[in-house]
């Protein structure tokens, strides 16, 4: 009997759900302290996921969750510039 593959899960930072790594966004802190949405998902550096949703891009910014999730304080053009990474992409 073939073994199956376990399919990656990751939680949102912004709603908390558990869903497949490949539907979500990872955004990035880097080395040097660069904060930025992955689309390739293969950059160096500490990533979190949210999903590939309007409402969680909003409450992201809204609720300043990465500050929470990178132990950091990040700027409001961080999470500006995040909105219109996707907002743009889509």
């Amino acid at each position: 009997m073939p073994k199956s593959k376990k399919i990656p899960l990751r939680m949102c930072i912004a709603c908390r759900e558990l869903k497949e790594k490949r539907s979500m966004l990872r955004i990035v802190k880097n080395g040097e302290g660069k904060i930025f949405l992955d689309f390739s998902s293969k950059a160096a550096g500490r990533g979190a996921y949210i999903c590939d949703g309007e409402e969680c891009i909003k409450k992201l910014k809204k609720q300043r969750l990465l500050n929470k999730t990178f132990s950091c304080s990040v700027d409001d053009a961080v999470y500006n510039a995040i909105e219109v990474e996707y907002f743009g992409a889509k």
